[in-house]
């Protein structure tokens, strides 16, 4: 009888350590998602979600893209950029640099995937910055994550991962 109750005790401390670890690792899993939004602020970028399949193959439709700050002077042929499509309805487009007219103070931009250059000159009044990084697919979980459900998700995935923490705890103390 006392080997069937070592047994049982140490499966009841298997099972208990793999729950705590499933709630670790879900508390985990927001915090690194939450990071993502929020580290690279704090570092002077900007991040925006890819919805059009202009620049795909290398930013494809749902990526996450961090946008720098910079000196539009400074843009170089070939950067990617981002910029207002216009000041009044605040669309915000990422396109490849074709040619930046200092003088006149204007970018020629054209998506990757499309034919021709954009139409209209892009004014460095609409210049938001040079796309430092991609992370393909991130945006689209990102958007969900900042809105209204996808905070109380998170909350929810952070409540769930404690309480498995928790319990897991509690059934290695008791056994």
């Amino acid at each position: 009888m006392k080997k069937e109750a070592r047994v049982a005790k140490k499966s009841k401390s298997k099972a208990g350590k793999i729950i705590s670890t499933v709630g670790i690792a879900l508390i985990v899993i927001v915090i690194a998602l939450c990071s993502l939004m929020v580290l690279p602020k704090v570092f002077g970028y900007q991040a925006y979600h890819v919805l059009s399949g202009s620049m795909e193959p290398e930013m494809p439709v749902g990526s996450l893209v961090y946008v720098q700050k910079g000196n539009p002077e400074e843009v170089k042929e070939d950067d990617v950029i981002a910029f207002y499509s216009s000041l009044e309805d605040g669309g915000i487009i990422t396109h490849r640099v074709t040619k930046n007219n200092v003088v006149s103070g204007t970018f020629q931009t054209k998506g990757d995937a499309n034919e021709k250059e954009d139409p209209l000159p892009v004014s460095y009044d609409n210049y938001i910055g040079t796309a430092a990084a991609t992370i393909p697919h991130m945006g689209k979980i990102l958007t969900v994550m900042s809105s209204m459900y996808g905070k109380i998700a998170a909350v929810c995935v952070i409540l769930l991962g404690v309480a498995l923490n928790v319990i897991g705890s509690f059934q290695n103390r008791n056994s």
